[in-house]
């Protein structure tokens, strides 16, 4: 009897301890609360959404009751894009389980403080946040307003905006650093040398964008890189 007792005891320390008891390993029930978590941590980081990130399930293709402890859920197709409305195909992963595919029809709201024209704003006026005030906005059904942390002293406003009018991207554009008509610097660079001439603006660009300038001698057009205020560059 004692070495029986023994041989019991060791065969218990060999099974885990739902199997010695007689249990089935722990289930965990699958609800649609944990599911919308899991996925908008995946969707949010997928797209590297800035903002509160607010899913719905509308329907579930494939969703059982409950789960081994330890479940996650990944998304093996995304949408091109974030969308008001999302199909994601998905794989509820265990560690004790073949994958199980998933295929989740949702709803999406992206909220965010966006500006929203608190005074009249003119055609060329400076970027201002002080005429400005914030809205709290659904950014996926409102993709053109302009996020509260988005936008600096590099845009001017490209028309006249009425008071009371959320702020759009079309109501915006890059300050001009150089202007059509405009006598430039022209930085002509080639490795380690660097060549400093005139020329003539014909177009008008931002801080990175690229305008035609003519040169003053030659005549000669040519393309170059908007660097600072009157200063472009070409590389050779």
């Amino acid at each position: 009897m004692p070495r029986l007792r023994l041989f019991l005891a060791l065969a218990a320390l060999a099974l885990p301890p739902a199997l010695v008891r007689g249990e089935t390993p722990e289930t965990l029930p699958l609800t649609r609360d944990t599911l919308t978590a899991a996925l908008t941590r995946d969707v949010a980081a997928h797209f590297n959404l800035k903002g509160d990130l607010q899913l719905e399930l509308l329907r579930v293709g494939g969703l059982p009751l409950s789960a081994p402890a330890g479940w996650t859920v990944a998304v093996i197709e995304y949408p091109a894009e974030p969308a008001p409305s999302m199909l994601l195909r998905c794989e509820l992963c265990t560690d004790e389980a073949k994958a199980k595919p998933l295929t989740v029809f949702l709803r999406a709201a992206l909220w965010r403080d966006a500006w929203v024209v608190r005074l009249p704003l003119t055609v060329g006026a400076a970027f201002d946040p002080a005429r400005l005030d914030t809205r709290r906005s659904d950014l996926l059904r409102e993709r053109d307003l302009v996020p509260a942390d988005a936008a600096d002293h590099t845009y001017v406003f490209a028309r006249a905006v009425s008071a009371g009018r959320p702020l759009t991207w079309h109501d915006l554009a890059r300050r001009p650093l150089v202007r059509k008509g405009d006598l430039v610097e022209v930085s002509a660079v080639d490795g380690l040398l660097v060549v400093e001439m005139k020329g003539l603006a014909l177009e008008n660009g931002a801080e990175g964008e690229t305008v035609t300038v003519r040169n003053l001698e030659s005549h000669k057009e040519f393309p170059a890189l908007v660097t600072n205020e009157n200063h472009v560059q070409i590389r050779f």
